[in-house]
């Protein structure tokens, strides 16, 4: 895999770009990062050219003080492709990532040939409680404290003496450990709270784009989700798949909120059969006129 960098809008959009054949896009979730897809790259990479950015806010991209909402990830991404001359792609959302892919749908309809969403959000309420907490009136000035030097050195410690003990976390924990771990800088501790508020409050996701699912009318969609997700429930995949009845369901026995990492090669098998056995999606402005009112094509 090799890392680059471009510069859009006066910000360095960092990514990682592997393989040659038709485009997937890989879109990590909050706090995380485009090292989130490392075990499924290669795979992906021998018949697809994959790109994996780290959204701006995350990783080693730009952090500006700036729109962190779904719709300026979707352009950021649409702008993304364009320097890359890329055109329609699969694109692949994990958690929030997922509601970042459903947006860029919705904006760029025809950059999208496949929808594929991972232990997605915006399917639903429900969300774990330390992400509502985050969008909480003066989480900024705790999250500094709960994240600091001396509290990440301790968490680092206890995990080695688990390691020497015999104890090894999941793809789960040290997914969540990574995220967390980049709370301990305040650019990116800024980003993720401007990001978290921007879908969720302290009630739950407040971002839903179950009344829209219909436009994925025509779009191959595969809905992946660990059958042991703490973070967001499984139910909302179940949920998606029955006002997606065109759309594929795959639920990963044992697998948590990075059900991805939980079963990497079966991920990838999953993801190359869906893209070998349907067409991609074509859609033009008629084609999302006739969705949006389907009474305009009769009569």
């Amino acid at each position: 895999m090799k890392r680059e960098t471009v510069q859009l809008h006066g910000q360095p959009v960092t990514y990682f770009r592997a393989g040659d054949g038709p485009p997937i896009v890989l879109i990590h979730g909050i706090t995380s990062s485009a090292r989130t897809w490392r075990e499924v790259m290669p795979g992906l990479a021998e018949d697809h050219t994959v790109i994996a950015l780290d959204l701006l806010g995350h990783g080693q991209s730009g952090k500006p003080r700036g729109d962190y909402s779904l719709g300026a990830y979707a352009s950021g991404i649409r702008d993304l492709l364009a320097v890359l001359d890329i055109g329609r792609v699969t694109v692949v959302g994990h958690s929030l990532g997922g509601g970042v892919a459903m947006q860029f749908g919705y904006q760029f309809p025809h950059r999208v040939g496949r929808l594929v969403l991972v232990d997605s959000g915006g399917l639903g309420n429900e969300v774990a409680l330390y992400l509502r907490a985050a969008t909480l009136p003066g989480a900024e000035y705790v999250i500094p404290l709960l994240f600091s030097q001396p509290a990440r050195d301790t968490a680092r410690a206890v995990g080695r003496a688990l390691g020497r003990l015999g104890v090894r976390s999941s793809p789960n924990t040290r997914g969540l450990a990574e995220g967390m771990e980049s709370l301990g800088d305040p650019d990116k501790r800024r980003a993720f709270v401007h990001t978290a508020r921007s879908v969720i409050d302290p009630s739950g996701q407040r971002v839903d784009a179950r009344d829209r699912l219909y436009l994925s009318k025509g779009v191959p969609t595969m809905l992946i989700w660990g059958e042991k997700d703490r973070v967001i429930p499984m139910k909302h995949g179940l949920q998606a798949h029955e006002l997606m009845p065109h759309s594929r369901l795959e639920i990963l026995p044992g697998a948590g909120h990075f059900s991805h990492n939980d079963d990497p090669d079966r991920f990838v098998a999953l993801l190359s059969d869906f893209i070998a056995e349907t067409d991609p999606a074509e859609l033009d402005d008629e084609r999302v006129r006739h969705l949006l009112q389907p009474q305009a094509g009769r009569g």
